[in-house]
């Protein structure tokens, strides 16, 4: 498990634990420090933010403040007879890493929240609506997208609101007639099939 986060300017691969050099922090030695440009994380499934992940942060520790190694810098023009040597210690500070997104009581409320989703999927009852007189199954697909899964949705849902789903699909959506959906999802939801199927006889394309 990790995470890509954005501190003082440079991207670091970090983990829960982990101690590490960053360019130097405001604060003191025990202050703790949360960053939320957190552009990647992996707590068995990688999420990649767009460009950062939102509500997502690592927290540190700041361990204390030093001064890294001396880096030299050596300039040189040939046949100017131009060279330069300088040379700096780079501020640091010493971090350890608290947190990271998914560890810990986040992700086992994430696995929770996985096992629960099944169990509500498999919960949820869907009924066939192309028993209906003038559903087929692209139109059973258009009012399960809006909702609409149950004999008993159906039964609930005005012929305008039908219309309002239809409409916009254009084509041989918007010239159907849903007058009396509504009425044989009601006697499909009361169990009624034999007086709808022969009330169905009797329809044309549901009109």
């Amino acid at each position: 498990m990790y995470a890509i986060v954005e501190i003082a300017g440079l991207q670091y691969k970090v983990k829960k634990d982990q101690q590490l050099y960053v360019n130097r922090l405001q604060g003191n030695a025990g202050d703790s420090v949360s960053f939320d440009k957190v552009l990647l994380t992996d707590n068995g499934s990688i999420t990649v933010g767009a460009p950062v992940i939102e509500g997502a942060a690592v927290e540190v520790k700041i361990l204390e403040h030093l001064k890294g190694d001396k880096v030299v810098v050596f300039k040189k023009k040939r046949r100017k007879g131009y060279r330069k040597k300088n040379g700096f210690r780079p501020s640091l500070t010493k971090v350890e890493v608290l947190s990271i997104p998914g560890s810990d009581s986040s992700k086992s409320a994430a696995k929770s929240e996985k096992k629960a989703e099944p169990k509500a999927k498999a919960s949820s009852k869907k009924d066939k609506l192309t028993v209906v007189e003038g559903i087929g199954p692209k139109v059973q697909e258009l009012l399960n997208e809006n909702g609409i899964v149950t004999f008993r949705d159906l039964a609930n849902t005005s012929v305008d609101a039908i219309k309002a789903i239809l409409e916009p699909k254009g084509g041989i959506y918007a010239s159907m007639d849903p007058g009396t959906w509504p009425a044989q999802a009601e006697m499909a939801a009361d169990g009624k099939m034999d007086e709808l199927k022969a009330w169905q006889d009797e329809l044309d394309a549901g009109k």
